[in-house]
Formats: structure tokens, sequence, C-alpha cells
């Protein structure tokens, strides 16, 4: 008889630029169907009652800034072998979308984001905890890249926003969850720290499937 399969809950967070999507991309990648993926950035909260440039003065780095009850309310459902219909967000509008997006539940479930790690609610369900870090000059780098080629964002925006709430709410909130991780690893791309977290989760599907087939 077989048993039921809980997945396996893996939380990645990381200052923005770390290289947290590489390294979800990379594990992705590895197990295919067998993954799913909650980016916590998806659950920004709606402000349809701000103006545009009132949204941009937003402070998009604080723990308050996430609607972090729907995240769980919809992680506990694909815990428990539910469908959800995630928010998403449109970053060049500073606002959440119509849109939503389908997700199956799967065995191995990641959540990534700059505060994963932030909420104890969401720790206490992890199963495995990463943190990608990198140094802060190679981050604001990487994410002017991506805001002006990716976000639809000015270069005056993204460096006046780096400077007033994402660089002070780093230090403040998101670096120091690094303490929680089981595993730090300098980069996304970091073969080592990513052999030993495929390695883990290998295991740990194996040992779902594996009980049910003891004589």
């Amino acid at each position: 008889m077989s048993k039921e399969i809980h997945p396996t809950l893996i939380g990645i967070a990381g200052g923005t630029g770390s290289g947290k999507s590489t390294f979800t991309n990379r594990l992705k990648n590895a197990f295919g169907d067998q993954v799913a993926v909650l980016y916590h950035d998806n659950y920004y909260r709606a402000h349809d009652e701000l103006p545009f440039e009132e949204r941009k003065k937003l402070n998009y780095d604080h723990p308050d800034a996430f609607e972090t009850d729907l995240f769980l309310k919809h992680l506990e459902k694909l815990k428990r072998g539910e469908s959800i219909d995630c928010p998403t967000y449109d970053f060049s509008r500073h606002n959440r979308a119509s849109a939503t997006l389908h997700i199956e539940p799967r065995p191995v479930i990641l959540l990534e984001g700059i505060l994963i790690l932030y909420e104890k609610k969401i720790r206490d369900l992890l199963d495995i905890k990463i943190y990608v870090d990198a140094d802060a000059d190679e981050r604001i780098l990487r994410r002017i890249m991506r805001d002006t080629q990716e976000r639809g964002r000015d270069i005056e925006n993204i460096i006046s926003q780096y400077l007033n709430t994402v660089k002070p709410m780093h230090y403040i909130f998101v670096e120091p969850t690094k303490s929680y991780a089981d595993i730090v690893t300098n980069s996304g791309k970091n073969q080592v720290a990513f052999d030993l977290v495929r390695g883990k989760i290998a295991r740990l599907l194996d040992e779902q499937t594996g009980e049910s087939e003891t004589i």
C-alpha cells in the first residue's frame, strides 16, 4: 500500500541580485515536474488606491510589503495536495497584476524571495533553508541590469529605490536571516552547494517513495 507523499519544502533567500533565481532555476531544471516554485515577489500587496508616482515611493523591502498571510494559506493548500491560483505582480507598474498563475502541488516546492527566512511561520514549514549571499556591489549591478532589461525601470528610479529602501532594509531584515540557513552559498552558481542540495532532495524523494516498497 503506497503512502501519502509529503512535499519537501525548500526556502531560498538572499538579497536582491544575489543569485536566488539562478539557484532556484537550477534545482527546478534538475527535478523537472517534481518541482513547483512559489515566488514571494508575486505576493506583494496590491495598491490600486495609489497613483503610480506614489506606488514608486513605497518600501518594497519591508516585511509588511508582502501579503504573507495569503502566501502561507497557499503554501498550506499545496502541502495538502491542493492546487492554487497565486497572484502575479507587474513590476513596471509597481502593482499587482490581474492575471493569476495556476500551480499544481509537487513533491518538491521551492519558495524564493528576499524575506523567505524572515517569517517564523514560513521557516517552521521548511525542510531545507538556503541563503544565497553576494557582494553588495555585485548585487546592485545585477539589479540595475535586471530592472532596466526586464522590469521597465529607469536608472534614476533604481538608484533612488536602492539607496532609500533596498540597502537599509537589506541590513535590517534580510541579511540577519542568514543565521537561520542550513546552507549559505556565495553564488547561485556554486556547484558544491548545488550538488549538496540536489543530493539531499533526491534522498528525501527516495525515502518518500521507497517506504512503500518494504516487504
